[in-house]
């Protein structure tokens, strides 16, 4: 039984495909939906001087995101929390999905391939290897 669902959403045209796709599952009213998003850190953001104006507001992307998952909040027939974090993409999903006991594990997949998907990682894939709980990748198109 799907009581409890992370969906882990970035900044893309695929998000409105995973919450398409969300929206078609019939939930049990008793459902819970997390609507997740993880800032990466990267190394090159660790050594910016704290001191100096960055090249975009961390406050703006944040504000962004949080309007989108609240946008997104209001079309769910069921419950739903926000959950916001920075970290490792793969790492913060699994993380979130142990803490609120998550049935299924909702993600999109870039569908990078080769030398690409080498390079970049695939979170979606790391996520399906690693989680505790099933995961739907939902793909472009």
């Amino acid at each position: 039984m799907l009581k409890t669902i992370l969906v882990a959403l970035d900044d893309s045209e695929l998000a409105d495909r995973v919450i398409q796709t969300l929206q078609e599952l019939v939930l049990p009213k008793d459902s819970k939906v997390i609507l997740c998003h993880v800032f990466p850190t990267s190394e090159s953001e660790m050594e910016l001087p704290a001191d100096r104006p960055q090249p975009e507001s961390p406050a703006i992307s944040y504000f962004h995101i949080e309007k989108q998952l609240q946008s997104y909040q209001t079309i769910l027939p069921v419950e739903s929390d926000i959950e916001i974090v920075t970290g490792d993409p793969a790492e913060e999903i699994i993380r979130l999905a142990n803490i609120y006991k998550a049935n299924l594990i909702m993600i999109g997949s870039r569908g990078l391939t080769g030398m690409k998907r080498i390079v970049q990682g695939s979170v979606s894939s790391q996520v399906v290897e690693e989680a505790n709980c099933s995961v739907l990748v939902v793909k472009p198109g």
